[in-house]
């Protein structure tokens, strides 16, 4: 028997998103009785409902504030829910205007809403990285035991896939807006080389935005695996279970394959800073320099031989 209705707030992108499964965790395990739902978006449905978190799962189209039928309709399913408290892992300007769509009285409310009864209240909370920023926002709502991401549920059979048993993982895309977050599709390419003489088989995970990428490497690297288009996130975190490694930018497979456990190693730029958004995993070097156009091969691979004991040296 239930005895309150809570209400997570996480809508994306799917960094964001995984990183805060440990917070999904730890308010489940706060209340265990509770009938949880989540406020999403589309792309992470598949992942709460197969989580066993959630008693339900409400999918926010993320309407314009100005578009007011829509805005009406999410009002009524936020009303319809009467949630106790409300835990606001967004906290962005959208998610916080949802507090004035909750009906009187207003649910508890955990986040940075202007009239939140448990608010995130420090001043430096926009300088934290993201873990530890939602721990500490949880932290102050009363959940003190945060684990961290556990995606191990998270299964699938890569074997569909025909992959040799020594593969690493190569992760070029990004958000199309943010270019400079991006290693060239060559110098992984070239990269790719040099671990096909080490005896691994590069394997590039993207979807068809990264065609473009995925050509470069393959024309460096013709032994190169594509598998743009053909993984589910599921099947991106078995495939990063078994991987010998991997390496990419900053973008949400990325962050998946490290916390599925694959030794990872992050590219970044000026365009993001690691101490606010790095990947978090067992086993994560960043390497990060001003312009990733710049980034030398060498100087990736020489990050490899650490985390992956490659043999070969930097030539």
């Amino acid at each position: 028997m239930t005895s309150e209705n809570i209400l997570i707030i996480k809508l994306s992108a799917l960094g964001d998103f995984v990183q805060a499964l440990g917070p999904m965790q730890a308010i489940r395990r706060h209340h265990p009785d509770a009938k949880l739902t989540l406020l999403t978006t589309k792309p992470f449905v598949d992942i709460a409902e197969r989580s066993g978190w959630f008693q339900e799962v409400i999918v926010d189209k993320r309407p314009k504030l100005l578009n007011i039928k829509a805005m009406l309709q999410l009002r009524n399913k936020l009303r319809a829910g009467k949630f106790a408290r409300v835990y606001d892992l967004q906290t962005s300007d959208r998610s916080s205007s949802y507090y004035r769509l909750m009906g009187n009285p207003k649910p508890e409310w955990s986040g940075i809403a202007k009239g939140s009864s448990h608010p995130h209240a420090n001043p430096n909370r926009d300088f934290m990285h993201t873990v530890d920023r939602q721990a500490e926002q949880l932290s102050m709502a009363g959940i003190t035991d945060v684990p961290f991401p556990d995606v191990s549920w998270m299964e699938a059979d890569p074997s569909k896939f025909g992959l040799p048993e020594n593969y690493a993982l190569l992760i070029p895309g990004g958000a199309p807006h943010r270019p400079d977050k991006r290693w060239p599709g060559s110098s992984y390419g070239q990269l790719a080389a040099r671990l096909v003489q080490e005896g691994i088989t590069p394997v590039v995970l993207g979807t068809k935005a990264e065609e473009k990428e995925a050509q470069e490497i393959q024309a460096e690297c013709p032994e190169t695996i594509s598998l743009l288009g053909k993984t589910t996130l599921f099947e991106i975190a078995a495939l990063a279970r078994k991987a010998r490694f991997s390496v990419g930018n900053d973008t949400g497979p990325t962050h998946l394959a490290a916390i599925a456990g694959a030794p990872t190693l992050a590219l970044f730029s000026h365009a993001s800073n690691p101490d606010l958004c790095g990947q978090r995993g067992p086993e994560v070097e960043i390497l990060r320099v001003p312009d990733l156009s710049n980034l030398p091969v060498p100087d990736v691979f020489g990050k490899l031989r650490s985390i992956a004991h490659l043999s070969q040296p930097e030539t």
